[in-house]
Parts: C-alpha cells; sequence; structure tokens
C-alpha cells in the first residue's frame, strides 16, 4: 500500500533536481501530482514520464495570479489539495555587500521568499476547508549558518525558515501542519547556476558536480554529498500520516555539516597546534 494512495500533491520547482525527484517519490507511492515551474518542454516531459495521475502547470511562483491558477487547477482536476510542497528557488548571486545589486537581492526574495508565501496562501485556502494539509517549504542549511552560499540566497531561506514557523502556529489550529527541510550540500544544477551556466547546461553537468564534491569535501561527519532521493524521502515522510506531530520543525539533511566540523578534523588540527607551540 502507498504511503500517499488518495493524496493530491502540488510540487513547485518540480522540473529538475530535489522537486522533479520528489514527483517520483509521491507519484510512486500513490499520489497524484501537480507538477509547477517556468520549463515548459521538461515540466511536459516529466509528467508524461510520470504517467497516470501526474500534469505540469507552467507557473512563475513569483506572479500571484499564477499561483492561484496553480492551486485552482489542482482543487478543479482532483477535488482537493492534500500536500504542497514549495521547492522552487532561485540560485545565489555572490557579489559582496559592497557590491550588491539591490535589484538582484529583490528578484531572489520574490521567488525563495514571496513564493513560499503565496504558495503557502492558496494551499491555506483549500486546506482550511478541508481541516486538513501538509505543506512543505524546501530551505537550506545556508538559512541557519553564513558562509555557504551568496547573501541573497542565505537571508532568503533564514526567512523561509521563520515563515514556516508562524504557518505552523497559525496553520496548525486547522489541522494543517506546516514544515520545511534544509538541505545541505545536495548534487543538483542549483550549483551549476550559480557558476553561471543555463538551465540546460547545469542540468547535463552533473558528473562535474560529483568531481568538484570529491576536490572540495565540505567538512561533514557523513562524508558524502546528499542527493534529491535523501531529500526527497524526507518530503514523502513530511507529506504522510506518519508525520502526523510533526508542525513547525526544520528538518535538517546535511550529514551533520551544520552541527560542527567533525573530530577528525579537530584533532588534526589540535595536534598541529601543538607541534605549532611546541615548535
Amino acid at each position: 500500500m502507498g504511503l500517499l494512495n488518495g493524496k493530491v500533491a502540488v510540487i513547485t520547482g518540480a522540473t529538475s533536481g530535489i522537486g522533479a525527484r520528489t514527483a517520483q517519490r509521491f507519484a510512486a507511492e500513490g499520489a497524484r501530482v501537480v507538477l509547477a515551474g517556468r520549463r515548459e518542454d521538461e515540466g511536459e516531459a516529466l509528467a508524461v514520464g510520470i504517467g497516470d495521475g501526474a500534469d505540469f502547470v507552467r507557473t512563475d511562483v513569483s506572479v500571484e495570479s499564477d499561483v492561484e491558477a496553480l492551486i485552482d487547477h489542482a482543487v478543479g482536476r482532483y477535488g482537493h489539495l492534500d500536500v504542497m510542497v514549495n521547492n522552487a528557488g532561485r540560485p545565489a548571486n555572490l557579489s559582496s555587500i559592497a557590491d550588491f545589486d539591490l535589484e538582484t537581492f529583490r528578484a531572489s526574495m520574490a521567488v525563495n521568499v514571496d513564493g513560499v508565501l503565496l504558495g503557502m496562501k492558496y494551499a491555506a485556502r483549500q486546506m482550511i476547508g478541508q481541516k486538513s494539509g501538509s505543506i512543505i517549504n524546501t530551505t537550506s542549511i545556508s538559512g541557519r549558518i553564513a558562509g555557504w552560499t551568496g547573501l541573497d540566497y542565505a537571508t532568503s531561506k533564514a526567512a523561509v525558515i521563520q515563515l514556516t514557523r508562524y504557518g505552523a502556529i497559525e496553520l496548525g489550529e486547522h489541522g494543517i501542519r506546516v514544515n520545511s527541510v534544509s538541505p545541505g550540500f545536495v548534487m543538483t544544477g542549483i550549483f551549476a547556476k550559480v557558476a553561471g551556466a543555463d538551465h540546460a547546461e547545469a542540468d547535463a553537468g552533473m558528473g562535474a558536480l560529483a568531481s568538484a564534491w570529491d576536490e572540495l569535501k565540505p567538512p561533514q561527519a557523513i562524508p558524502r554529498a546528499c542527493t534529491p532521493d535523501d531529500i526527497a524521502d524526507a518530503m514523502l515522510w513530511l507529506a504522510g500520516d506518519a508525520a502526523g506531530m510533526v508542525n513547525g520543525l526544520d528538518l535538517v539533511i546535511d550529514g551533520g555539516q551544520s552541527a560542527g566540523r567533525p573530530m577528525s578534523v579537530a584533532l588534526a588540527q589540535r595536534a598541529r597546534l601543538a607541534e605549532i607551540l611546541t615548535g
């Protein structure tokens, strides 16, 4: 029996990476999924690949009328809405504070924060009447700690973590759970986009990302990079009935990266310090 049998889910940012894998996992567990994103060809192809019970709606989450139409489509087609995954995001800009362009900052906030708020807003309007639902927002460990990405992305993700908490305390009284997932370094094309690649190049460059991980080795206790499957599994749990008492949680999935440096690194540094002090 599928974990999401009978449920209807809307997933934004579903044309690649975490969103695409989450859509596939939800469908495999019995959900009907409405995929949303700006890349129409990729979205339509993914929906066809998933099969019956999946369709795509072109959506710019920073445009309120688009988000309203997306939710109207899901409810009109399937009759209800059980899960809303606000996953669409804009990659970071790596400019310094002294040089940061305000319009670039605002564009990031429009997608990464406004888009989440709009998804919550229109999902809540449907779910309040049902007295049930699960809203899941994709955040990032960069919303908790600085230095891993650009200031626009990090600031927006910190805002989403707090927005999730506010959603939880208000909507929880209507039977709606609101949680977020904060990935660490995930092997998706967003990192190539930060480096300047276009969408197609970023999606095709996963092999290069694997090489980049091997070279950079961010310090974390579990040494491998996260995958979209790791995040999709967490989304699946939060969407399902097994997480029925989970509300207001920011679930960090980063192999221990945000917990602190691995003990082996700390011990090596202490040993080196001892060498320096003792000459």
